[in-house]
């Protein structure tokens, strides 16, 4: 009965609060095969992640994120929408999300039809050129990358959340990066690395729809990054509800009005579902085949 109690609380809570902002991470989009950064218990599961600095200063690690991302860029582009962006459609459609923040860049709340969302840490299919501001496609990057190195064809390798790949220094070592083809520039996706900085622009934005919201709901994240946890302590100080959805330890457990952490996402869709029926009605959204959602459990 552990389930459907927690399914009643928050049920309780979002149909009582009409305002929401919705965090999301990487939790979220793992129904669809994108697998998360960290272990229950915020442990990263992987060697860390290219950051920012190392990026824009070393030509060896510009070589190792691209022959990375050749092989792990396939993972996030073919990922499709599952229930659980769809359940927070549906919430949108009801009238109850203010804004979704998402610290995700595999756009799939976008493509789930979520209209209201602020793509915290940028978009993985998207490449700008950090000299002149050229735009390209992922898509077309990845075939100019792909013809430069026909090589790695051959390479495989699990995505990781920003589309790089586990693949050792030897695979990558005689990568071909693709420069700018306006002015010969470096280009590097329009996303924020680790120890990167968010466009000041983009945090206000958040910042005002949580002042109007009446609560905050965090989904997917352990809050390892202060890029989000910064809105628990901020929905914290303001006396906002704050509720986690997440399957293990999060930073912001202890300012939890309600943690919920055994079978998260599927609470989360029952939860969904009964608020949403009423203003919806019964029918529901086309769910994905083959999406792994996690088992009722009683």
């Amino acid at each position: 009965m552990i389930m459907i109690d927690a399914a009643n609380q928050l049920t309780e809570l979002l149909d009582d609060l009409p305002n929401w902002l919705v965090l999301t991470g990487a939790g979220i989009s793992a129904d669809s095969g994108i697998p998360t950064y960290r272990d229950a218990a915020g442990n990263w599961l992987r060697n860390q992640p290219i950051q920012h600095q190392e990026f824009v200063q070393s030509s060896e690690k510009r070589q190792r994120y691209w022959g990375r991302s050749m092989v792990g860029w396939p993972g996030v582009r073919d990922a499709r929408p599952n229930p659980n962006h769809l359940a927070l459609t549906r919430l949108e459609a009801s009238g109850r999300i203010g804004l979704i923040v998402t610290q995700n860049v595999d756009r799939l709340h976008q493509r789930a039809g979520s209209s209201r969302v602020v793509d915290l840490h940028g978009r993985l299919d998207r490449v700008l050129c950090r000299d002149c501001g050229a735009g390209y496609e992922r898509e077309y990057i990845q075939t100019q990358l792909l013809a430069k190195n026909p090589g790695h064809f051959e390479f495989s390798g699990n995505a990781r959340p920003d589309g790089d790949a586990d693949l050792n220094d030897e695979q990558v070592a005689g990568v071909s990066v693709h420069d700018c083809e306006a002015c010969g520039g470096m280009l590097m996706p329009d996303v924020v690395f680790f120890g990167g900085s968010i466009p000041r622009e983009r945090v206000e934005r958040c910042e005002a729809a949580l002042k109007n919201a009446d609560g905050l709901l965090v989904i997917g994240s352990s809050l390892q990054v202060y890029s989000g946890y910064r809105f628990c302590k901020q929905a914290h100080a303001a006396k906002k509800p704050i509720v986690i959805v997440n399957a293990g330890a999060t930073r912001a457990d202890q300012l939890a009005t309600l943690k919920i952490e055994r079978n998260p996402m599927t609470v989360l869709r029952v939860a969904i579902d009964s608020v949403t029926d009423a203003t919806l009605g019964n029918t529901q959204c086309q769910t994905p085949s083959s999406t792994g959602s996690d088992p009722i459990s009683v």
